[in-house]
């Protein structure tokens, strides 16, 4: 069911849509495919708007999809682009094809995504499947009322939820595959991710899809 999905490290994620491939928030790629067809930005932090990665990954036709708050910043590399796109929390869309939701991401008690910044997730409607991918957030009353068959949650804690609390989330919700995220690089430790797996329901198939090198000692 996910083998149209590649984690990178942090929230950079490619799904595969038959011959289209969808990125979001690509960071720190270690290759360069220029095969965009869409890229999909779920906020304006470093780790989630980095110019410097979308240039390995863009293609000829790109199309990209930023949160309307952040217009003006994504304007820095909209010329590359056939296309800019802004959006807003808890909308339906069809853009080329591609079709999705948003969903509102932000913290509840922490500072650093503030509701009032209308940042994003977004649902994607895929091979017939709804694909959350959640971005930076909290287990919002948003995220709670999501219905998806596959969920790509945080669960590096600081700035979003921990392994803990997405696992909640993930209960919650109940799609069919939950992929953890968001962790064992600038925040979280790769561990996380069992924490995560061992809180989840064991209805809820777990697939890890970050890789991470083994430590030397």
């Amino acid at each position: 069911m996910t083998e149209n999905i590649e984690a990178f490290g942090q929230n950079s994620i490619r799904v595969k849509d038959g011959e289209k491939n969808i990125y979001i928030d690509p960071f720190r790629m270690k290759i360069s495919p220029n095969d965009a067809d869409y890229i999909l930005i779920t906020h304006d932090h470093y780790d989630h708007f980095s110019p410097e990665d979308i240039d390995k990954v863009i293609g000829k036709n790109s199309v990209l999809i930023v949160p309307e708050k952040m217009e003006k910043k994504a304007e820095e590399v909209a010329d590359k682009f056939a296309k800019l796109v802004t959006v807003k929390p808890g909308e339906s869309y069809e853009v080329d094809g591609l079709r999705f939701e948003t969903v509102a991401a932000y913290n509840i008690l922490k500072p650093f995504h503030p509701r009032s910044c209308e940042w994003v997730g977004y649902i994607l409607k895929v091979g017939g499947k709804r694909i959350y991918i959640a971005g930076d957030t909290d287990a919002t009353k948003e995220a709670k009322a999501v219905k998806c068959d596959i969920a790509l949650v945080p669960i590096g804690g600081t700035y979003t939820m921990d392994p803990k609390k997405a696992a909640d989330l993930i209960n919650e919700i109940g799609p069919e595959v939950a992929i953890p995220v968001h962790y064992g690089t600038a925040v979280g430790k790769p561990s996380d991710g069992q924490i995560f797996e061992e809180n989840v329901k064991k209805s809820v198939k777990i697939e890890h899809k970050i890789r991470f090198k083994p430590k030397n000692y």
